[in-house]
């Protein structure tokens, strides 16, 4: 089992920025990577970032592209997301999510999820 905890959400002004940060517990070491979805009201969870534990490449939605950066801290079993130049329309819950294997896209599948953090980000 993995035990994933998001942390970082919050209220925000438009063109601000935020870090999220996703604390993993358990068989990290099974996982193959990490990725950060979205959810927002009356909308499907999206893909966000993605980045695996033996690289250092990120993966991104077009949407976050240039705004967002997600990298990881091994030493901590932590993944990180840097959001910069937000909108409102990035507003929504972010969670934290480990996959087992690189099959699948980044779009999923995801084998354990956080709880979820609140990202609203006001014009």
């Amino acid at each position: 089992q993995v035990q994933l905890v998001e942390s970082g959400g919050g209220l925000v002004q438009a063109g601000g920025s935020l870090r999220l940060s996703c604390a993993a517990s358990g068989r990290t070491f099974s996982t193959y990577g990490m990725g950060w979805l979205r959810q927002a009201p009356g909308k499907e969870r999206e893909f966000v970032a993605g980045i695996r534990w033996s690289g250092w490449s990120g993966y991104y939605a077009d949407s976050v592209k240039g705004r967002f950066t997600i990298s990881r801290d091994n030493a901590k079993n932590t993944v990180y997301l840097q959001m910069n130049s937000l909108k409102p329309e990035d507003t929504a819950v972010y969670y934290c999510a480990a996959r087992l294997t690189g099959q699948g896209t980044w779009q999923g599948p995801y084998d354990y999820w956080g709880q979820g953090t609140q990202v609203t980000v006001s014009s």
